[in-house]
């Protein structure tokens, strides 16, 4: 592994009441590696997104840590460090329809982030700079005039990448990015997303329900069920040995290209289990780590 980028330790998300607080996030652990993709995944409502929001500090945490690049960002930090960070690590949200502001042309979209942080001050080498982040994610520098809604879904999550990479970040929390597209622009957008990581070195955070889709792209990764990281572990171990009951689930569910395979496909149906013992992270093969008792991981890895 290459130097740590990013720690999250025992990070917990609630919201509501604190008598009866809905746990979003529920104590959760992991790292992420320079250069590399960390996939999560998991159903909707396991946590994934709470999980993405709350690093990027659009939630304030209830508890836990969060350190970027060896800094806690999860402390209280000046304004001016919180506009340092937000030059590092930038986010692609979900959906490209309401992710972009239909009042604004594409160029003052991707501009934004010029005017907010003072660069590129001359006109001229604002329209280069944006024309070429334009280029850079598959469009054509003429669309700088264009606004969003002139735009398919797919263009749309373009612009919505470009934006993204404007600020020249370091770290990318990639929400969902291609859950509101058709699949024939799905494998455009990965596609594109793996090809600027391979140019430019990009660390991923790359959340999803598709877990085909995020086999292709990450080098790592965690599953998360109710608030928990159930699995985590590398992206081939974890989809040819998968331990936790809940992981087997989910790859049960994915559909197989060929009909005939898919026509022998078992589904598999996850029950919780009662817990009688201490739940933790049992390390049952190099980097593959599983939650649960021991007794739970002792009778899956058997």
């Amino acid at each position: 592994m290459t130097k740590k980028l990013l720690e999250v330790k025992n990070l917990k998300q609630y919201f509501g009441k604190s008598s009866s607080p809905i746990k979003a996030v529920d104590g959760i652990s992991f790292d992420i590696y320079e250069g590399e993709v960390l996939g999560l995944v998991g159903e909707s409502g396991s946590g994934k997104s709470t999980t993405g929001r709350s690093i990027i500090g659009l939630y304030d945490i209830t508890e836990g840590d969060i350190i970027y690049q060896g800094k806690n960002i999860s402390d209280k930090i000046s304004a001016q460090e919180r506009k340092e960070l937000a030059k590092s690590i930038q986010m692609i949200f979900q959906d490209p329809y309401a992710s972009l502001n239909p009042r604004m042309t594409v160029s003052e979209i991707i501009g934004e982030g010029f005017d907010i942080h003072g660069l590129y001050k001359n006109k001229h080498e604002r329209y280069e700079k944006i024309a070429e982040l334009l280029e850079s994610v598959g469009l054509n520098r003429e669309h700088a005039n264009r606004y969003a809604h002139e735009f398919s879904g797919g263009q749309r999550q373009r612009i919505g990448i470009a934006r993204a990479l404007s600020l020249g970040p370091k770290f990318i929390i990639a929400d969902e990015p291609i859950s509101a597209l058709d699949v024939s622009i799905q494998a455009q957008v990965v596609n594109l997303m793996k090809k600027l990581q391979r140019e430019q070195n990009f660390t991923y955070l790359f959340i999803a329900h598709d877990l085909s889709m995020v086999k292709y792209i990450s080098d790592r990764i965690a599953v998360m069920h109710h608030g928990k990281i159930v699995e985590l572990g590398p992206a081939a171990e974890i989809y040819s040995n998968p331990v936790h009951p809940y992981t087997q689930s989910l790859l049960s569910a994915v559909p197989q290209p060929d009909p005939i395979s898919e026509s022998k496909r078992v589904r598999v149906a996850y029950t919780p289990e009662e817990v009688t013992g201490e739940l933790e992270q049992f390390e049952v093969s190099p980097e593959h780590f599983v939650y649960g008792t021991k007794e739970q991981v002792t009778r899956w890895t058997n």
